[in-house]
């Protein structure tokens, strides 16, 4: 049923950068296969926001590594968690989030990790299971095997407490809940990405503290964004989103700086590292489209992939223009006075993220309404249709009711 347990570590090893413990996962895959018993393998998501981006999907791939082993692969829905709010990598409180919020983003995630894991075949969890029926006393009960020092070993908290930022209790909370879901799930291999590696230790401790088998912990590299210097994140704009186009998909992978693409074939692609090396060794230029069409035929299929590359060489490097455009059309309660300022329109059609954003670009030479370069961000937009593009990859035609 299972394949020899060399063969399942080389697999495994790909692109992680935590195992605690080697030999724990090693002794775990020979029992599993001695037994016939898939280990349990859990990923705990917190539906803090409605869409995911390359960046999440590392973590998934590495589950659905586990996945295609044969292991049982556990998509744990942080439903209370999200609620408290992670504070991993933050300098100050995140918000907290609504029941009615939680949901919502759960329902659109679920859609966007299947992209990624065959969702047909997952154990689907909720950690509101047992937290909402659980006492505050219960919640003493977790607390009390912890100290305050303990805590304070997380950099983001030792950080923030000698700057003398403020930090709640609930956050300090929050690693023990993520550590008592293991207890719960009785989970065999916990994943997660470097930032959570404090927070999968508390499962350890937990499940050590309630008689349990300790959970092996993997984790995997923070993906570097579009810029080649940040982690990929949305509210930076250095993303590619799992539901972009695949066409905004092979333009965004083509602006990425040389450095990372080692990195991102290895953590993005099924590639074998070999082939990568061979084709890092080529032209930059060459290396790249084959990483981008990779990327794309993951999640659109390689017939989709191929249109998208040879609608990117006729677009980028012939000059030309898409053969198909998108249609926007703006919201009427984007419009002052029967029209539509050059700004707010990029904004509106989802070009820039904000008006500052706009006028810059507009200002730099970077925008052209109907084949004409635009350089004043207050121009005015009536009632019609509009040929807008920004750069070379984004283009569409706007409607103004």
């Amino acid at each position: 049923m299972f394949a020899p347990v060399e063969e399942q570590l080389r697999v495994l090893s790909r692109g992680i950068v935590d195992l605690v413990e080697e030999k724990e996962l090693a002794d775990k895959l020979a029992r599993s296969r001695r037994e016939g018993r898939p280990l349990r393998v859990k990923l705990g998501i917190d539906p803090s926001s409605p869409d995911i981006h390359l960046g999440h999907s590392v973590v998934l791939r590495k589950l659905r590594d586990f996945q295609r082993l044969g292991h049982r692969a556990i998509v744990l829905w942080g439903t209370a968690t999200a609620m408290v709010g992670d504070p991993t990598g933050k300098n100050k409180t995140r918000p907290q989030l609504t029941r009615e919020q939680v949901e919502v983003n759960k329902r659109s995630y679920r859609d966007q990790v299947g992209r990624v894991l065959d969702v047909t075949a997952i154990e689907e969890r909720e950690n509101g299971e047992w937290f909402d029926r659980q006492s505050f006393i219960d919640c003493v009960k977790l607390a009390a095997g912890f100290t305050v020092a303990r805590i304070l070993e997380r950099d983001s908290f030792a950080e923030r407490f000698r700057a003398g930022e403020p930090i709640s209790i609930h956050e300090m909370i929050y690693p023990l809940m993520q550590g008592y879901d293991s207890v719960e799930l009785r989970a065999d291999v916990e994943l997660g990405g470097t930032d959570q590696l404090f927070n999968l230790h508390r499962g350890r401790d937990l499940q050590e503290r309630a008689g349990q088998e300790k959970q092996v912990l993997i984790t995997t590299p923070l993906l570097v964004g579009l810029d080649g210097k940040e982690k990929m994140s949305k509210s930076l704009g250095n993303h590619i989103g799992v539901t972009d186009a695949p066409a905004e998909m092979i333009g965004k992978v083509m602006s990425l700086p040389d450095e990372p693409m080692r990195d991102w074939f290895t953590l993005l692609t099924d590639l074998p590292l070999a082939t990568v090396e061979a084709t890092l060794a080529g032209h930059p230029r060459a290396a790249k489209l084959e990483l981008a069409r990779c990327i794309a035929a993951a999640y659109w299929g390689e017939a989709a992939a191929a249109e998208a590359v040879a609608q990117f060489d006729r677009v980028f490097k012939d000059g030309g223009r898409p053969e198909q455009i998108e249609e926007r059309l703006i919201d009427a309660q984007s419009l002052e006075d029967g029209g539509i300022q050059l700004a707010a329109l990029l904004v509106a059609i989802g070009f820039c993220s904000s008006k500052s954003e706009a006028r810059r670009l507009v200002e730099q030479g970077g925008v052209r309404v109907d084949d004409r370069k635009q350089t004043d961000p207050l121009l005015r937009l009536s009632s019609g249709r509009y040929l807008v593009n920004a750069g070379k990859r984004k283009w569409c035609h706007a409607r103004v009711p």
